[in-house]
């Protein structure tokens, strides 16, 4: 560039194509010892750089043609302290040159990027309120290795990419600029040039902290720091919450739609919390899991299509709203999980697909860069960088917004190269197998990183096939999460109760089977918002025969999950019984807990839940075969019964399950101590909308060997019921 003249570098910097403006703009040593300096401002009248601190001018820039690039030589040996005070036809603009600052990242950091190692990526790349230099501005940083110009554009610069051209750092490929005097709540976006000089679609920061709402989709400059958490308490003992022992209650919610105003608009994160999060509390959830939070463009994605990875989605309020949500959720003792998707990501033109020109952040090859079920593509998790940037993400939700852990949604889509893919549609990995090991190894740096830095925090797998050891520890050979979904059993166990009970006792494997494989993994037993939608309909929709018959053979189900091995999960509405399919578009249909039948079920809810919590056999060994022991699981009266063990000193809890219209009187089922055994839970009752029959508050073992135990007792086992029992001694 040293050969070409003023002239022509003017030109470049006009036509946003100089390859290093800070070479050119801003203030340089000549080699005959004077200053030159070199702003661009087109269509100022005058232009002069003026003593920063005293506001006098130091000397008059002359306009170099037609270009709007003014510059100076200055007969000075130091680059003065100055400010660039541009003339306009209707207005004056004083401001710092942007061109005047050093650089951003240090040598450390882009060392650490090209490597794909930098922990806290997410403090460095994206838009960043600093002191540069004694001065307040903007710092903004983006991956584009193969683009030949990056600019920020945005309100402060009249969306002009020739203003704000970016220095790129060669050593890791990231471009940068400081933009002194910005401040928050500027929308941004950068302009890339490919390779070949050709103007990309304005793109989002993938490092975006906060984004407009839709439709548009410029990024916003937000401040994180600065929130005033109050949830210390929380985050000391979260880890004891979260534990295999512990018992955890999740309930599921898309925030769009479980509650909306009377003209059908979208709750902010304020009233949320104050509606949302004390609803929860008072039905005894533990944990509440948010459906993906994330920025996403289309609202029928339910954010499972996500653009703004670093970003709570605007639909509900800003980055200081969000924190006050989960700065409510601990305070109240609730734990919040929210749903992480590093499996795909959307086309749409402002998001990651061709970054830069390239295929950047997706593989080259569609076989296994695009994914044919969502319409997406699918992150190389073989690019250090990319894996680096989804590892930092994981990090930054629980970092800078205390999330207690991550539900990583689509596992199963990861690890298999020939996902829904048929022969000659997938590339096998460097072994001829469809495992795909690039995946595989990112998903347990992530878990193991998340372990080390976020003690306390939990990840959850949805994956749905019999991978080996999903939620075991790395250092195990697993893939390092906490828990894994049981899809087997959910699907298994609605498919029987979605049959005629007198054909049920032909079917009792799909009530039982889960158990062959409970203690392979650590299981959250899921009845989650997959299974409300695409033509599924409600949960109570798959129940058999008349009204009573429904209300009843889903009490008896609930009440089977809540003492069945497993950390539960349940999707808002389930609740109470919500009657119609779920629709993202409306909020859910309050109006049915005013009939007795949907409050019944939503008072069920909340005593399983107690009884959940002050119950330990029913959590202690959820994943520890040594916890539970069949008594009857084949008869031809569709009734199943269990014990479930605690520790040692935990008094064991006897469940018996009637999943048919029968009523059995003087039912022998087995006890493994003599005494007294409390009815806690009997999904029969009256208050929950049941015909009331039961066993009088509880039954006396007898001496009587039964079922493989010692003692036993004859109990009434209601009609389409499940009760609860617990030793007493």
């Amino acid at each position: 560039m040293d050969k070409l003249s003023l002239f022509q570098q003017a030109q470049l910097i006009a036509n946003a194509q100089h390859p290093d403006p800070y070479a050119f703009l801003g203030a340089h040593k000549t080699d005959s010892s004077t200053i030159r300096v070199c702003a661009f401002c087109p269509g100022a009248k005058s232009v002069a750089i003026i003593d920063a601190a005293t506001g006098k001018q130091i000397r008059r820039l002359a306009a170099v043609k037609k270009t709007g690039v003014y510059s100076a030589e200055l007969s000075k040996t130091e680059i003065p302290n100055y400010k660039v005070k541009a003339v306009y036809p209707d207005a004056e603009h004083v401001f710092c040159d942007p061109y005047a600052f050093p650089p951003i990242l240090g040598d450390t950091d882009c060392h650490l990027i090209a490597e794909g190692n930098h922990q806290k990526l997410y403090n460095k790349l994206g838009a960043h309120l600093i002191e540069h230099q004694g001065v307040n501005g903007v710092s903004f940083a983006v991956w584009a290795p193969a683009a030949t110009a990056v600019s920020v554009v945005g309100d402060f610069n009249h969306w002009d990419g020739r203003k704000h051209l970016m220095r790129k750092r060669h050593e890791c490929g990231v471009w940068e600029i400081f933009v002194p005097e910005l401040q928050a709540g500027e929308h941004y976006k950068y302009e890339i040039k490919d390779q070949h000089g050709n103007l990309l679609p304005l793109k989002a920061d993938p490092f975006g902290f906060s984004a407009q709402f839709r439709p548009d989709t410029a990024s916003i400059v937000s401040q994180l720091e600065g929130f005033d958490w109050q949830d210390h308490h929380w985050l000391e003992k979260r880890a004891n919450k979260n534990a295999k022992d512990a018992p955890m209650s999740i309930y599921e919610v898309h925030l769009g739609s479980w509650k909306r105003t009377e003209q059908n608009h979208y709750l902010n994160y304020r009233q949320l919390a104050d509606e949302l999060i004390p609803y929860v509390k008072d039905l005894g959830f533990t944990h509440i899991q948010l459906m993906p939070i994330n920025e996403y463009p289309f609202d029928g994605s339910w954010g499972y299509q996500p653009v703004g990875l670093f970003a709570p989605t605007s639909r509900f309020g800003s980055v200081r709203d969000f924190q006050y949500f989960v700065d409510q959720c601990h305070q109240q003792d609730i734990g919040l999980l929210i749903d992480w998707v590093p499996g795909h990501f959307p086309t749409d033109a402002h998001g990651l697909g061709q970054f830069d020109g390239t295929a950047l952040y997706e593989h080259q090859d569609p076989r296994q860069g695009y994914h044919p079920d969502w319409n997406t593509l699918i992150y190389n998790y073989g690019r250090t960088e990319v894996s680096n940037f989804l590892r930092n993400n994981a990090a930054f939700w629980l970092e800078h917004y205390h999330i207690d852990g991550l539900r990583v949604d689509a596992v199963a889509s990861m690890l298999y190269l020939d996902y829904s893919r048929e022969e000659g549609e997938w590339v096998a990995n460097q072994y001829g197998g469809r495992e795909n090991l690039e995946a595989i190894e990112f998903l347990k740096r992530t878990n193991y990183e998340i372990g080390i830095n976020y003690a306390g925090t939990i990840t959850i797998a949805e994956e749905s096939t019999a991978f080996p050891k999903v939620s075991h520890p790395v250092e195990q050979d697993g893939l390092g999460f906490n828990y894994k979904w049981n899809m087997g059993w959910m699907h298994d166990t609605l498919q029987y109760m979605s049959r005629d009970p007198i054909y049920r006792q032909y079917h009792s494997s799909e009530m039982s089977f889960g158990l062959v494989y409970a203690f392979n993994e650590n299981f959250v037993l899921p009845l989650s918002h997959d299974e409300v939608v695409h033509g599924k309909g409600s949960i109570l929709a798959r129940m058999p025969g008349d009204t009573w018959q429904q209300f009843a053979n889903l009490r008896a189900y609930y009440a089977f999950m809540w003492a069945h091995p497993g950390k539960k999960l349940l999707f808002m509405g389930g609740e109470f019984a919500q009657g119609r399919e779920w629709n993202y578009e409306t909020g859910l249909d309050w109006h049915l807990l005013d009939i007795h039948w949907h409050k019944g079920v939503q008072q069920l809810i909340k005593d399983l839940n107690t009884n959940y919590q002050q119950t330990p056999a029913l959590y202690q060994k959820d994943c520890d075969s040594s916890g539970f022991c069949w008594l009857e699981h084949e008869n031809a009266d569709a009734i199943f019964s269990f014990i479930r063990f605690g520790h040692p000193d935990t008094p064991p809890v006897v469940v018996v399950c009637n999943f048919t219209a029968k009523l059995q009187q003087n039912y022998r089922i087995g006890l493994p101590k003599p005494g007294f055994y409390a009815e806690k839970i009997n999904t029969d009752g009256q208050i929950y909308g049941g015909s009331n029959q039961g066993n009088g508050g509880g039954i006396q073992a007898v001496s009587t060997p039964w079922q493989q135990q010692d003692y036993s007792a004859e109990i009434t086992v209601p009609p389409m019921a499940t009760v609860i029992f617990e030793f007493k001694g």
